[in-house]
């Protein structure tokens, strides 16, 4: 039988791409990541400029996901998973805006399930969520050695810890 869903995107800004790309790959229903940058003021940035803080961008995961596997709201819960929601342009050692959270959206049907998530991630929190949250000005694709970089090296900086990778490869899978 053809499979004739629409594949989905969105795009997830989780601190530095190489782990938030490996984390949101390993879920059940995500067919393809690809790292980028994301919805600065500089055409077509390299790394070493959007590394200066200067172009406005922040590192950024496209997401291609099959609705009919995940929804966004499951992967929108296992990115808030991923993060620390209210630490302002920061995630594990990484500091700087290029570093900062957000979900960016496409489609604008996908915001208020976004904006679900989003209250009630804040609802649990006694200090403003940092995650922006809008549509997607741009993105560029990041250079071809920043794309699976954690695959290519394993003992790569990751500031997302192993026991979440684990929980993202069980997620949304069901029990057999």
């Amino acid at each position: 039988m053809i499979n004739l869903t629409i594949m989905r995107e969105i795009f997830f800004a989780g601190g530095c791409f190489w782990g938030t790309q490996h984390y949101l790959k390993q879920i059940n229903g995500v067919v393809n990541t690809e790292v980028g940058y994301a919805n600065g003021h500089t055409s077509k940035p390299t790394y070493e400029q959007v590394y200066t803080d200067l172009t406005g961008h922040a590192e950024c995961v496209l997401v291609e996901y099959d609705p009919a596997i995940i929804s966004l709201e499951t992967l929108a819960e296992l990115y808030f998973r991923s993060i620390d929601p209210t630490s302002l342009n920061k995630q594990g050692e990484d500091a700087g805006t290029r570093y900062r959270t957000g979900i960016y959206y496409t489609a604008d049907e996908d915001y208020p399930i976004i904006k679900k998530v989003f209250d009630r991630v804040a609802a649990m929190h006694n200090e403003p969520l940092a995650v922006e949250v809008g549509p997607l000005e741009y993105f560029y694709s990041a250079e071809e050695y920043h794309q699976d970089y954690l695959d290519k090296n394993p003992e790569g900086y990751c500031h997302i810890p192993l026991e979440l990778m684990e929980m993202a490869r069980r997620a949304n899978k069901e029990d057999k």
